[in-house]
């Protein structure tokens, strides 16, 4: 009897109302949620179609490309992504000469990022000055942030990412 009494006497669970979330929300970005509580929400876009792409290391895969002291390969994200992104390797070709190299430019872009795989490269970029990477560096160049290569490795090799793949570059000099 006296378990019987034990058990009457216990409080009964209390009952929550279930929270109402759609599984969508609870997935969106941060930045999403705070534009969607702002009332700015953007519908987001169809995404574009995306194929498998691999590229293995070829050393004559080398070309000329957007600057004449450097060759670049071309990893296939351009075409993988339909335009969405387009990645290379870029080896620079030595010796730097800085009356070629240093010219102050920009790129029209809405993402670049950059990771050194071999050597240094030193750079000046509006808001941080001058700035040397090495092996194993990463940096981002925001959308359309003036910069200027000053110098480079003789075994200079970067990685490469943008968004999109087709943009502009602006020579100021």
């Amino acid at each position: 009897m006296a378990t019987k009494l034990r058990k009457a006497k216990r409080a009964a669970p209390v009952r929550r109302a279930p929270r109402k979330t759609s599984r969508s929300s609870s997935k969106l970005s941060a930045r999403r949620r705070v534009a969607a509580a702002r009332g700015k929400a953007k519908p987001k876009a169809a995404p574009r179609k995306q194929t498998f792409v691999a590229s293995h290391l070829d050393p004559d895969a080398f070309a000329g490309g957007l600057r004449s002291y450097a060759k670049y390969r071309d990893l296939g994200i351009a075409a993988a992504t339909n335009g969405l992104a387009v990645a290379h390797v870029i080896k620079m070709i030595p010796p730097c000469d800085p009356a070629v190299v240093s010219k102050r430019h920009y790129h029209d872009v809405e993402f670049q990022m950059i990771y050194v795989l071999k050597g240094w490269i030193k750079g000046e970029y509006d808001g941080a000055g001058e700035v040397t990477m090495v092996e194993g560096s990463c940096w981002l160049q925001p959308p359309k942030i003036k910069h200027t290569v000053l110098d480079y490795s003789h075994d200079c090799e970067l990685l490469e990412i943008i968004l999109p793949a087709e943009f502009d570059t602006v020579e100021l000099e």
